[in-house]
C-alpha cells in the first residue's frame, strides 16, 4: 500500500494521464485478486468503504427495484443488515434454532411475491454457526427473489464460491481477512442492474460514486492474493489451524464449571467460538482477560456500543449477559491459546469468589 499513499502514485484512477492509468491498473489488479478469492468475475466486484456500505447498497438497490415489498432478515443477521432493512422496508423475521441457524422451512413457506430481498449470512459473526445459505439462495432463484449473502465473517476463513452459489449480491470487508480497514466490496451478479446507493460520479462503472480509495483497495487485493496462493492452500492451512485452536479454546472453556458452548460446535466458521459463563457478568470477565493480555468480546449490552444485549443470542434463547466470544486469526499462535486457557479459569474463579455462592451475601 505504501507507494499509493504519497507522491505521483497518489493519482485519480479516473484520469487518462500516465499517473491516472497506473492507479487504474492497480485498482483493476486488486479487483481481479478479490474476485479470485470469492469465486466471482472481476466485473462483478464493486469496491466500497466496507461491508456496512456494501450491505446498505444491496438493501437500497433492492428496495428501489421493488418498492413496498418486504425483506427477509433473521435476528441473527448482522446489525448492518437488520438496520438497513428496517430503514427501507417491512422486515419478515424467520425463526432460528437454539444454535443460531435459520429454520429453512420458515423461509420456504413465505410468499415470494411480497419479498424484495432475502438475506442469509454465510456464517454467524457471534457464534460462528454456518447457515443453510445454498438452500436459501436456491429457493430465492427458483421464485425470482433477489438474494443477499453477508460473507464478511466467512470470506478469507472458509472457501467462498460466489459463482457456484448463485446469489445475486454478496458483501465482504477487507479487515476481516487481513486487509486494511475502510474498504470492502459488494459483489453484484452479472446482468443485475440496481440503483446505486452513492451517487455523484461514474466510478465503479457507475455503480458507486466517489473516488476509489486506491491504497486500501490495493491492500485488499494483496490480502486476497495471499489467501489464494498455491491454489488456495494458504486459506486451507489457516482454516485448519484456526479450527484446531478454537476447538482447544472450546474444550478448555467447557472444562470450567458452569461454562457451556453456544452455537453449532461442528458446523461453524473455524475461527469463532462463543461460550456462556454462569455466575458472573460478561463485562467483568472481559476486563479480567484484558488485564491478562487477552482481547475478547461479548454480546452483553455493557460490553458493546449498543444499549441492548445481542439480538443473535436472544433469538437463540440464551443469556447474552453471560456470553464470551473468542476468535483467532492469521497472527494467533498456540502460545496465545495456552495463555487464554490459563487465564480464563483464573479470572472466572476470582470473580465468582467475589460474588459468592448463589443466593449468598456479596463479598
Amino acid at each position: 500500500m505504501l507507494p499509493w499513499l504519497s507522491g505521483d502514485a497518489a493519482a485519480d484512477p479516473g484520469r487518462v494521464h500516465t499517473e491516472g492509468r497506473m492507479a487504474r491498473a492497480a485498482v483493476e489488479e486488486a479487483r481481479e485478486q478479490v474476485a479470485a478469492l470469492l469465486g466471482a468475475r472481476a466485473r462483478e466486484v464493486v469496491f466500497t468503504s466496507g461491508a456496512t456500505e456494501a450491505v446498505n447498497a444491496a438493501v437500497w438497490g433492492a428496495a428501489q427495484a421493488r418498492p413496498g415489498a418486504g425483506m427477509v432478515c433473521a435476528a441473527v443477521e448482522h446489525s448492518a443488515v437488520r438496520d438497513a432493512s428496517r430503514r427501507h422496508a417491512a422486515v419478515i423475521e424467520p425463526e432460528v434454532d437454539g444454535r443460531g441457524r435459520i429454520r429453512l422451512e420458515a423461509v420456504t413457506g413465505l410468499d415470494p411475491a411480497g419479498i424484495a430481498l432475502l438475506h442469509c449470512q454465510w456464517g454467524n459473526h457471534e457464534v460462528g454457526t454456518l447457515q443453510p445459505v445454498g438452500e436459501a439462495v436456491a429457493w430465492g432463484r427458483e421464485h425470482g427473489v433477489l438474494t443477499h449473502v453477508d460473507a464478511a465473517a466467512a470470506a478469507g476463513h472458509v472457501a467462498v464460491d460466489y459463482g457456484a452459489l448463485g446469489a445475486d449480491l454478496l458483501s465482504v470487508s477487507a479487515h476481516k481477512l487481513g486487509g486494511p480497514k475502510g474498504v470492502g466490496a459488494l459483489v453484484v451478479r452479472r446482468g443485475l442492474r440496481l440503483a446505486p446507493y452513492l451517487v455523484g460520479g461514474e466510478q465503479e462503472r457507475a455503480r458507486r460514486g466517489g473516488m476509489e480509495n486506491v491504497p486500501a483497495i490495493v491492500g485488499f487485493g494483496a490480502a486476497a492474493a495471499s489467501l489464494t496462493a498455491d491454489g488456495g492452500a494458504v486459506l486451507a492451512t489457516e482454516a485448519a489451524r484456526a479450527r484446531a485452536q478454537t476447538e482447544g479454546l472450546l474444550a478448555d472453556a467447557a472444562a470450567i464449571d458452569g461454562v457451556r458452548g453456544y452455537g453449532d460446535p461442528r458446523d461453524r466458521l473455524p475461527h469463532i467460538v462463543c461460550v456462556g459463563v454462569g455466575g458472573v457478568e460478561a463485562e467483568a470477565v472481559l476486563l479480567g482477560l484484558d488485564q491478562a493480555g487477552i482481547a475478547a468480546h461479548s454480546g452483553s449490552a455493557c460490553s458493546s456500543e449498543a444499549l441492548d444485549p445481542s439480538p443473535v443470542l436472544e433469538a437463540m434463547g440464551v443469556d447474552a449477559e453471560r456470553s464470551l466470544r473468542l476468535s483467532v486469526g492469521w497472527s494467533t499462535t498456540d502460545q496465545d491459546i495456552e495463555a487464554c486457557a490459563a487465564a480464563l479459569p483464573r479470572v472466572v474463579g476470582r470473580l465468582r469468589a467475589l460474588v459468592g455462592p448463589p443466593g449468598g451475601e456479596r463479598r
